[in-house]
């Protein structure tokens, strides 16, 4: 059994990956880190969990928890993860991070970003970030995996094979996400209120947010050149999901079954990755719960140019359930272990 430990396992990220791992065939959770509920039992934090966890929810301290655990997750805020970072650590325990201290590998664009300093830039190169679909080979060897964000999981995965394979313009991509609230996490916000959310949608980090150099840099690979690109997510009132929709300028004619080859070459194998049938738009709802991506895309050739689409569950594919098959490719399971999750509906 694979022993895991959970820092900010009282986060919605967090929850949700318990919710995963008891459901794991392979994995015993040791555990139940929380800053905030520390001595509290966690089955009276989220009561989904009772007669299910016993638990009480323990501190922080990852030195003792990387005595006990094979696996630590750390579902926490910025700049907590790289501040505990020792090559003692990763000697004693494989590290996955939900945050995003070792997304970026230029420590400048991440501190101008983040507005924070980076405090073990020394593992930042070895860091593997964790996007399963692309980088599949270097986390099955990896001590340190950089779990993606939300929106930059869905948002490269439905423009990746394009990039990829020189059939859009990078510099021309244009984003527009939209994500339920549960992104934003569990903290009280006076602008994540009921009354603030409820029947009311509005863009948030205009040209700002922080995950645009994410996608920036991954595409940048990708494309094998420097990406610059909009993106602007919007807050929705709904509990879980994100939908991207993506725009770019083609850079030929191209024909339906083309741009459907170019995903299948990238995707037809992916257990995780749905490419819908023509002309059917992803939903989050059909998405909700699972680990899938749902994507699909539409050709306007009166612009030259093409609309790419993904839908997610943000707290599935878009942190936990991404972490847990990171966790299942670095201890050399099936990628699927543990998600096979068939989506919710209603």
């Amino acid at each position: 059994m694979i022993k895991a430990g959970i820092i900010g396992s009282t986060g919605y990220a967090g929850n949700e990956l318990v919710r995963l791992l008891l459901q794991h065939p392979e994995t015993e959770i040791v555990w139940y880190g929380s800053r905030s509920y520390i001595d509290e039992r966690y089955a009276s934090v989220y009561r989904n969990m009772f007669r299910l966890v016993d638990a009480v929810c323990l501190d922080d301290n990852m030195e003792e928890l990387a005595k006990q655990a094979d696996v630590i997750f750390t579902a926490t805020p910025q700049g907590f993860c790289a501040s505990m970072m020792s090559e003692k650590l990763l000697e004693q325990a494989k590290i996955i991070d939900l945050s995003a201290d070792f997304r970026i590998k230029d420590v400048k664009v991440y501190e101008e970003w983040y507005k924070i300093s980076h405090k073990s830039p020394g593992f930042i190169s070895e860091a593997v970030y964790g996007l399963c679909e692309i980088n599949r080979e270097d986390v099955k060897k990896a001590r340190l995996v950089a779990n993606p964000g939300c929106y930059t999981t869905c948002s490269i995965l439905t423009i990746y094979p394009l990039v990829k394979e020189g059939l859009i313009d990078p510099d021309s991509i244009i984003i527009d996400a939209k994500s339920g609230t549960s992104g934003a996490g569990r903290g009280a916000k006076v602008a994540n209120l009921y009354c603030e959310v409820n029947e009311n949608i509005k863009a948030y980090g205009v040209a700002t947010h922080r995950h645009t150099p994410e996608i920036e840099e991954q595409l940048g690979y990708a494309g094998g050149c420097e990406v610059k690109l909009n993106f602007t997510p919007h807050l929705v009132p709904m509990n879980r999901g994100i939908l991207v929709t993506a725009y770019a300028a083609l850079r030929k004619s191209v024909s339906e079954q083309e741009v459907r080859g170019a995903y299948e070459k990238y995707y037809k194998n992916e257990t995780f990755i749905r490419l819908l049938e023509k002309d059917v738009p992803p939903e989050t709802r059909w998405v909700e719960g699972s680990n899938y991506v749902d994507i699909n895309f539409k050709i306007d050739s009166r612009t030259g140019r093409i609309i790419m689409m993904g839908a997610i569950d943000n707290l599935v594919k878009g942190a936990a359930g991404q972490a847990v098959q990171n966790m299942n490719l670095m201890f050399g399971l099936p990628e699927e272990t543990g998600l096979n999750q068939v989506p919710m509906f209603p």
